[in-house]
Protein backbone atom coordinates (compact mmCIF):
# COMPACT_ATOMS: atom_id res chain seq x y z
CA UNK A 1 0.00 0.00 0.00
CA UNK A 2 0.80 3.50 -0.48
CA UNK A 3 -0.33 5.77 1.81
CA UNK A 4 1.00 8.48 4.42
CA UNK A 5 0.74 5.90 7.57
CA UNK A 6 2.25 2.90 5.90
CA UNK A 7 5.44 4.87 4.52
CA UNK A 8 5.80 6.84 7.91
CA UNK A 9 5.69 3.39 9.18
CA UNK A 10 8.04 1.85 6.68
CA UNK A 11 10.83 4.81 7.25
CA UNK A 12 10.44 4.24 11.02
CA UNK A 13 11.34 0.66 11.19
CA UNK A 14 13.34 -0.12 7.83
CA UNK A 15 14.24 -3.55 7.18
CA UNK A 16 17.06 -5.00 5.77
CA UNK A 17 17.40 -5.66 1.55
CA UNK A 18 15.65 -8.75 0.50
CA UNK A 19 18.84 -10.34 -1.25
CA UNK A 20 16.21 -12.65 -3.28
CA UNK A 21 14.15 -9.54 -4.28
CA UNK A 22 17.27 -7.54 -5.98
CA UNK A 23 17.59 -10.24 -7.60
CA UNK A 24 14.55 -10.79 -9.12
CA UNK A 25 15.06 -7.59 -10.31
CA UNK A 26 17.66 -8.57 -12.27
CA UNK A 27 16.69 -11.01 -14.03
CA UNK A 28 13.90 -9.26 -15.08
CA UNK A 29 16.16 -6.68 -16.44
CA UNK A 30 18.48 -9.45 -18.05
CA UNK A 31 14.90 -11.24 -19.77
CA UNK A 32 13.93 -7.78 -20.87
CA UNK A 33 17.46 -7.34 -22.91
CA UNK A 34 17.45 -10.99 -23.98
CA UNK A 35 14.30 -10.93 -25.15
CA UNK A 36 12.70 -7.26 -25.98
CA UNK A 37 15.81 -5.93 -27.33
CA UNK A 38 16.40 -9.14 -29.70
CA UNK A 39 12.86 -9.67 -30.58
CA UNK A 40 11.45 -6.12 -31.06
CA UNK A 41 14.01 -5.26 -33.91
CA UNK A 42 12.82 -8.40 -35.78
CA UNK A 43 9.35 -7.45 -35.62
CA UNK A 44 10.06 -4.43 -37.18
CA UNK A 45 12.01 -6.27 -40.13
CA UNK A 46 9.45 -8.99 -40.89
CA UNK A 47 5.93 -7.62 -39.45
CA UNK A 48 5.57 -3.92 -38.98
CA UNK A 49 7.54 -1.02 -37.93
CA UNK A 50 7.05 0.08 -33.97
CA UNK A 51 5.79 -3.01 -32.98
CA UNK A 52 7.56 -4.38 -30.08
CA UNK A 53 8.11 -7.42 -27.75
CA UNK A 54 8.95 -8.45 -23.97
CA UNK A 55 8.80 -10.75 -21.28
CA UNK A 56 5.40 -9.74 -20.24
CA UNK A 57 3.49 -8.92 -23.47
CA UNK A 58 4.63 -11.68 -25.40
CA UNK A 59 3.49 -14.08 -23.17
CA UNK A 60 0.42 -12.53 -23.09
CA UNK A 61 -0.48 -12.32 -26.86
CA UNK A 62 0.16 -16.03 -26.85
CA UNK A 63 -2.23 -16.81 -24.41
CA UNK A 64 -4.47 -14.80 -26.27
CA UNK A 65 -4.03 -16.44 -29.76
CA UNK A 66 -4.88 -19.95 -27.79
CA UNK A 67 -7.60 -18.69 -26.88
CA UNK A 68 -8.66 -17.11 -30.20
CA UNK A 69 -7.82 -20.92 -31.50
CA UNK A 70 -10.11 -22.79 -29.04
CA UNK A 71 -13.26 -20.57 -29.85
CA UNK A 72 -12.47 -20.89 -33.56
CA UNK A 73 -12.19 -24.32 -33.01
CA UNK A 74 -15.38 -24.62 -30.85
CA UNK A 75 -18.30 -26.75 -32.61
CA UNK A 76 -21.66 -25.30 -32.09
CA UNK A 77 -24.73 -27.11 -31.76
CA UNK A 78 -28.54 -26.51 -31.89
CA UNK A 79 -31.09 -27.26 -29.75
CA UNK A 80 -34.40 -25.78 -28.10
CA UNK A 81 -35.73 -25.48 -24.64
CA UNK A 82 -38.57 -24.97 -23.31
CA UNK A 83 -39.54 -22.18 -20.40
CA UNK A 84 -43.08 -21.67 -19.10
CA UNK A 85 -45.07 -18.67 -17.52
CA UNK A 86 -46.95 -19.58 -14.91
CA UNK A 87 -49.61 -17.52 -12.89
CA UNK A 88 -51.39 -17.96 -9.59
CA UNK A 89 -54.99 -16.81 -8.86
CA UNK A 90 -53.25 -13.49 -7.24
CA UNK A 91 -51.33 -12.89 -10.79
CA UNK A 92 -48.10 -13.60 -9.17
CA UNK A 93 -45.66 -15.31 -11.93
CA UNK A 94 -43.18 -17.94 -12.12
CA UNK A 95 -41.47 -19.06 -14.66
CA UNK A 96 -39.96 -22.50 -14.68
CA UNK A 97 -38.02 -24.43 -17.30
CA UNK A 98 -38.91 -27.81 -18.65
CA UNK A 99 -36.73 -30.49 -18.00
CA UNK A 100 -37.71 -33.56 -19.31
CA UNK A 101 -40.34 -34.69 -21.42
CA UNK A 102 -41.50 -38.74 -20.51
CA UNK A 103 -38.58 -39.43 -17.95
CA UNK A 104 -35.86 -37.93 -20.87
CA UNK A 105 -33.98 -34.78 -19.77
CA UNK A 106 -33.70 -32.00 -22.00
CA UNK A 107 -30.32 -31.04 -22.37
CA UNK A 108 -28.56 -27.45 -21.49
CA UNK A 109 -25.62 -26.18 -23.05
CA UNK A 110 -23.23 -28.03 -20.52
CA UNK A 111 -24.44 -30.85 -21.98
CA UNK A 112 -22.69 -30.85 -25.14
CA UNK A 113 -18.92 -31.60 -26.31
CA UNK A 114 -17.56 -28.31 -27.34
CA UNK A 115 -14.90 -29.58 -29.85
CA UNK A 116 -17.52 -31.95 -31.57
CA UNK A 117 -20.76 -30.43 -30.65
CA UNK A 118 -22.79 -34.05 -29.43
CA UNK A 119 -24.17 -34.84 -26.58
CA UNK A 120 -21.98 -36.07 -23.83
CA UNK A 121 -23.87 -38.95 -22.79
CA UNK A 122 -27.21 -40.66 -24.77
CA UNK A 123 -30.52 -41.08 -23.57
CA UNK A 124 -30.96 -36.95 -23.53
CA UNK A 125 -33.81 -35.52 -25.26
CA UNK A 126 -32.42 -33.06 -27.99
CA UNK A 127 -35.10 -31.01 -29.44
CA UNK A 128 -35.54 -29.25 -32.87
CA UNK A 129 -37.12 -25.84 -33.52
CA UNK A 130 -40.46 -28.04 -35.00
CA UNK A 131 -40.30 -30.68 -32.20
CA UNK A 132 -39.85 -27.18 -29.43
CA UNK A 133 -43.47 -25.91 -30.92
CA UNK A 134 -45.18 -29.07 -31.45
CA UNK A 135 -44.30 -29.70 -27.44
CA UNK A 136 -45.08 -26.14 -26.55
CA UNK A 137 -48.46 -26.54 -28.43
CA UNK A 138 -49.51 -29.79 -26.74
CA UNK A 139 -48.93 -28.31 -22.91
CA UNK A 140 -49.83 -24.66 -23.61
CA UNK A 141 -53.26 -24.98 -22.19
CA UNK A 142 -52.79 -27.90 -20.05
CA UNK A 143 -53.74 -28.02 -16.61
CA UNK A 144 -50.39 -27.54 -13.87
CA UNK A 145 -50.24 -28.03 -10.44
CA UNK A 146 -47.43 -27.48 -8.09
CA UNK A 147 -46.17 -31.01 -6.68
CA UNK A 148 -43.86 -29.22 -3.56
CA UNK A 149 -42.13 -26.07 -2.10
CA UNK A 150 -38.57 -25.70 -0.83
CA UNK A 151 -37.62 -23.10 1.46
CA UNK A 152 -34.13 -22.21 1.57
CA UNK A 153 -31.78 -19.50 3.52
CA UNK A 154 -30.39 -17.14 0.91
CA UNK A 155 -27.08 -15.29 1.41
CA UNK A 156 -25.62 -12.41 -0.79
CA UNK A 157 -21.67 -11.57 -0.71
CA UNK A 158 -20.42 -8.65 -1.53
CA UNK A 159 -18.27 -8.45 -4.15
CA UNK A 160 -14.17 -8.63 -3.90
CA UNK A 161 -12.83 -4.72 -4.04
CA UNK A 162 -11.97 -4.18 -7.70
CA UNK A 163 -8.61 -5.28 -9.55
CA UNK A 164 -8.24 -3.88 -12.76
CA UNK A 165 -9.85 -6.75 -14.62
CA UNK A 166 -12.68 -6.40 -12.40
CA UNK A 167 -12.87 -3.02 -12.85
CA UNK A 168 -13.25 -3.68 -16.73
CA UNK A 169 -15.45 -6.17 -16.47
CA UNK A 170 -17.72 -4.04 -14.50
CA UNK A 171 -17.42 -0.70 -16.40
CA UNK A 172 -18.21 -2.65 -19.49
CA UNK A 173 -21.02 -5.02 -18.07
CA UNK A 174 -23.02 -1.58 -16.25
CA UNK A 175 -21.73 1.10 -18.31
CA UNK A 176 -20.83 -0.39 -21.54
CA UNK A 177 -17.22 1.64 -21.88
CA UNK A 178 -14.62 -0.66 -23.14
CA UNK A 179 -10.99 -1.80 -21.71
CA UNK A 180 -9.32 1.20 -23.08
CA UNK A 181 -11.55 3.92 -22.10
CA UNK A 182 -12.05 2.34 -18.64
CA UNK A 183 -8.51 2.78 -18.10
CA UNK A 184 -8.29 6.38 -19.74
CA UNK A 185 -10.87 7.75 -17.01
CA UNK A 186 -9.40 5.63 -14.29
CA UNK A 187 -5.95 6.70 -14.87
CA UNK A 188 -7.69 10.81 -15.00
CA UNK A 189 -8.95 9.46 -11.31
CA UNK A 190 -5.89 8.00 -10.35
CA UNK A 191 -3.78 11.19 -11.20
CA UNK A 192 -6.50 13.74 -9.58
CA UNK A 193 -6.07 11.80 -6.11
CA UNK A 194 -9.66 10.52 -6.53
CA UNK A 195 -8.41 6.64 -6.65
CA UNK A 196 -5.23 4.69 -5.60
CA UNK A 197 -3.43 3.16 -8.55
CA UNK A 198 -5.42 1.33 -10.62
CA UNK A 199 -3.31 -1.48 -12.27
CA UNK A 200 -3.69 -4.19 -9.52
CA UNK A 201 -3.97 -7.61 -9.13
CA UNK A 202 -4.58 -7.57 -5.55
CA UNK A 203 -7.69 -7.73 -3.44
CA UNK A 204 -6.19 -6.37 -0.13
CA UNK A 205 -6.79 -2.87 1.33
CA UNK A 206 -4.81 -0.78 3.49
CA UNK A 207 -6.09 -0.41 7.47
CA UNK A 208 -6.97 2.64 6.93
CA UNK A 209 -9.46 2.16 3.97
CA UNK A 210 -10.99 -0.13 5.88
CA UNK A 211 -11.35 2.05 8.94
CA UNK A 212 -12.82 4.96 6.31
CA UNK A 213 -14.83 2.54 4.84
CA UNK A 214 -16.67 1.55 8.04
CA UNK A 215 -16.87 4.87 9.23
CA UNK A 216 -18.85 5.53 5.90
CA UNK A 217 -21.60 3.19 6.47
CA UNK A 218 -21.74 3.59 10.18
CA UNK A 219 -22.53 7.48 9.65
CA UNK A 220 -24.61 6.91 6.05
CA UNK A 221 -26.20 3.87 6.87
CA UNK A 222 -25.78 3.15 11.09
CA UNK A 223 -23.99 0.25 13.12
CA UNK A 224 -26.74 -2.15 11.93
CA UNK A 225 -25.41 -2.55 8.61
CA UNK A 226 -21.57 -2.94 9.66
CA UNK A 227 -20.26 -6.58 10.71
CA UNK A 228 -18.59 -7.30 13.52
CA UNK A 229 -15.21 -7.16 11.60
CA UNK A 230 -14.26 -6.72 8.32
CA UNK A 231 -13.98 -9.18 5.16
CA UNK A 232 -10.82 -10.50 4.41
CA UNK A 233 -10.28 -11.24 0.78
CA UNK A 234 -8.10 -13.42 -0.58
CA UNK A 235 -6.85 -13.45 -4.39
CA UNK A 236 -7.58 -16.10 -6.61
CA UNK A 237 -5.54 -15.39 -9.13
CA UNK A 238 -2.58 -18.28 -9.06
CA UNK A 239 1.02 -16.33 -9.17
CA UNK A 240 -0.68 -12.71 -8.38
CA UNK A 241 2.12 -10.33 -7.67
CA UNK A 242 -0.25 -8.17 -5.22
CA UNK A 243 2.41 -5.01 -5.51
CA UNK A 244 -0.32 -2.32 -5.28
CA UNK A 245 -3.73 -2.52 -2.80
CA UNK A 246 -7.08 -2.83 -4.20
CA UNK A 247 -8.72 0.00 -6.45
CA UNK A 248 -10.56 2.42 -4.02
CA UNK A 249 -11.51 5.65 -3.19
CA UNK A 250 -8.41 7.74 -2.18
CA UNK A 251 -8.08 10.01 1.01
CA UNK A 252 -9.82 9.62 4.50
CA UNK A 253 -12.54 10.24 5.52
CA UNK A 254 -13.96 9.02 2.01
CA UNK A 255 -15.57 11.44 -0.06
CA UNK A 256 -19.23 10.74 -1.38
CA UNK A 257 -19.89 11.28 -5.71
CA UNK A 258 -22.28 14.05 -4.73
CA UNK A 259 -19.53 15.80 -2.94
CA UNK A 260 -17.23 15.33 -5.97
CA UNK A 261 -19.94 15.92 -8.96
CA UNK A 262 -18.62 19.44 -10.21
CA UNK A 263 -15.12 17.77 -10.19
CA UNK A 264 -15.55 15.11 -11.49
CA UNK A 265 -17.74 16.73 -14.79
CA UNK A 266 -14.62 18.42 -15.00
Amino acid sequence: EITREAIAKALENPREIDDRLVRAQETRRILDRLYGYEVSPLLWRKVRPRLSAGRVQSVAVRMIVERERERMAFVAASYWDLIGTFADRDGAELTAPLVAVEGRKIPAGRDFDPATGRLKESGLLQLDEAQANELAERIRHGEFRVTGVKEKPYTSRPYPPFTTSTLQQEANRKLRLTARRTMQIAQSLYENGHITYMRTDSTNLAQVAVEAARDLVRSEYGADYLPASPRIYKSKVKNAQEAHEAIRPAGHPFELPGAMRNTLNR
